[in-house]
């Protein structure tokens, strides 16, 4: 079988770029052969060496694993042309922000992946962030599985040298590296889910011990967070469940699939119950707030009537006519002023066994 050059022909890339060959986004490649990664010059190198390998033994698993993070459009498009990619799947890669969702074009199969990540902070500000997002693409091929990563977050050196460890895993072949993937993605969903019950909780306890707009800020940030962590999960729930019927998918490995779509199931009935309980914190909080509000607006008239009277009198006796009653009498001055602390007196008792005070 001629062999294939280091480089193929490339040709002008879709904005006028040529196509040039993955370095800076490369985090990582290799051929992989009964489980055990094998010495491979370049990426077509170890392509060609797996399709010999499959092409001598019957039945064998061997297959490039190419793991991109944020690549330009020349590098995707030059991988289109040496794994035959679909050119809509490496517009989608390139551009990222796309909802979760799996294709298949022709052999190949073409799977989108939210990512969810928890932030840590010691409290939460206006500008604060708790949950980050981004996206895994991943091209799966008979021979082949290339991933390209968005976001700084969720990253996966950890599923790649968990599967190196156990060759056992990795001999499943390019869908048993997709299912690795996918349940590390889930996996992550529910410790960001986990988390978000930890915060909701705490706010939950906030509010119904004392409740400030700072803390009706802080309910909004998290019903936000929710929304977009919401946003995330759900969309996923109909690509992962149909993905056991597509026949690029192994027979044997279409159980660990609905394994990880039952894990997806309960995170997802999870983040729904969050973000009902946070909108139930807010009613709460809201309700509360108008309370308490309401409380202080009766203490206020409460005072604005017990001054009135005083007030009343005071500016009564204060027009100086001539002919007012007491105001010649030695007694009058001491009089009003009795007249004026006894109305208050009673008035005060009154609004406090009335509760408004």
């Amino acid at each position: 079988m001629p062999r294939r050059a280091a480089h193929p022909i490339v040709k002008p890339a879709g904005r006028g770029e040529p196509c040039v060959p993955p370095v800076a986004s490369v985090v990582e490649f290799g051929a992989y052969v009964r489980g055990k990664k094998v010495p491979a010059a370049g990426i077509v190198e170890a392509l060609d060496l797996v399709r010999e390998h499959n092409k001598d033994i019957e039945g064998a698993n061997a297959f490039v694993w190419v793991g991109l993070h944020e690549p330009e459009a020349p590098e995707v498009e030059w991988l289109s042309e040496v794994f035959g990619l679909h050119p809509l799947a490496v517009e989608d890669a390139v551009k990222a922000h796309q909802r979760p969702k799996v294709e298949r074009y022709g052999d190949s199969l073409f799977m989108v992946l939210k990512t969810i990540a928890y932030l840590d902070h010691d409290q939460l500000t206006d500008n604060s962030e708790i949950i980050a997002t981004g996206e895994i693409m991943v091209f799966l091929g008979a021979d082949f599985v290339v991933t390209v990563r968005h976001g700084e977050h969720c990253p996966l050196t950890v599923v790649r040298e968990r599967l190196e460890d156990k060759p056992k895993l990795m001999n499943r072949g390019p869908a048993g590296v997709l299912h690795a993937i996918a349940d590390h993605v889930v996996d992550q969903y529910l410790q960001v889910a986990d988390l978000m019950q930890l915060e909701l909780e705490e706010v939950e306890a906030t509010v119904f011990a004392d409740v400030s707009s700072r803390d009706i800020n802080r309910i909004y940030q998290l019903k936000r967070e929710m929304l977009e962590m919401k946003r995330a999960v759900t969309p996923l729930q109909a690509p992962l469940s149909a993905l056991p019927q597509r026949r690029v998918i192994p027979s044997e490995m279409r159980e660990y699939f609905r394994d990880v779509g039952d894990h997806l199931s309960r995170v997802c009935e999870q983040v729904e119950s969050s973000n009902e309980l946070c909108s139930s914190i807010l009613q709460a909080a809201l309700a509360r707030s108008n309370a308490l509000a309401n409380e202080d607006m009766r203490k206020i008239s409460s005072w604005v009537a017990i001054l009135a009277v005083p007030t009343m009198i005071a500016g009564i006796y204060g027009m100086n006519f001539d002919f007012m009653p007491e105001t010649k009498q030695v007694w009058g001055y001491p009089a009003v002023l009795a007249v004026m602390a006894a109305a208050c007196v009673l008035l005060h008792r009154g609004f406090r066994r009335n509760g408004w005070l």
